[in-house]
């Protein structure tokens, strides 16, 4: 399917490495919304699909989405100039560890280690790039060198990951989700939000599925329901 309607936006996906999938989906509806957010960073952006998510949910004004593959970035410069947000959001084709804009106060990420197996037909598709591109140590020391003071981080990983990323950045964890596909199953993703200040931690739970395959639970359906046109 070389689209994908969202609600308030579409997404062109040809050239992209990594198509729309779950993963981002549910990390651009989960991230916090303060309401103070200028500046904003989608790092690994491929179809552009957080970023014009994070568009739909803040007042930013200059969204930032890089990619270190060429053909994911223009794909996303292209639905970025097809949104009702154009002139708020930007795509470049660069390493986001070697890239250099100032600071940001909510940085977004869903790495490229794993292309979407949440659901249990995806489940076991292999990575369209790998960590070789990105480490979880590069992508904290990205992550720390471009937050701004107050700012804050939304990132979705497979548990192991998330572990080691946060045990690798000198940031507090203030909000976690575990997401697991079916009631009872293991925990497939986990979603944090990590701040340079510290809070009390908001723990959560969010499953895909009911114990009816296919059926969709009504928590997923409420987080996702702004943007799929299913819900």
């Amino acid at each position: 399917m070389s689209s994908f309607r969202f609600k308030r936006f579409a997404v062109e996906q040809d050239g992209a490495a990594m198509k729309v999938g779950t993963d981002g989906v549910l990390l651009g509806a989960w991230f916090s919304v303060r309401g103070d957010e200028r500046r904003i960073l989608d790092i690994g952006t491929g179809t552009g699909v957080i970023a014009l998510m994070a568009a739909q949910r803040t007042p930013a004004e200059s969204i930032v989405a890089v990619d270190i593959d060429r053909s994911s970035a223009e794909c996303a410069a292209g639905n970025f100039r097809n949104s009702p947000w154009a002139g708020r959001l930007r795509a470049e084709c660069a390493a986001v560890q070697d890239f250099d804009d100032g600071t940001f106060d909510l940085i977004l990420s869903n790495p490229p280690y794993f292309v979407d197996s949440l659901l249990p037909d995806k489940a076991g598709r292999i990575v369209s790039r790998h960590t070789e591109m990105l480490s979880i140590r590069q992508l904290g020391e990205s992550i720390c060198r471009l937050l701004s003071p107050d700012g804050r981080c939304a990132v979705i990983l497979p548990p192991q990951q998330m572990e080691e990323l946060c045990a690798s950045v000198p940031l507090h964890v203030v909000r976690r989700c575990s997401v697991r596909t079916v009631p009872g199953g293991p925990v497939k993703r986990v979603m944090a939000e990590l701040s340079r200040v510290p809070s009390d931690m908001e723990v959560s739970e969010l499953v895909i599925e009911t114990d009816v395959r296919g059926r969709f639970s009504d928590e997923y359906r409420r987080l996702t329901c702004d943007f799929y046109l299913k819900f």
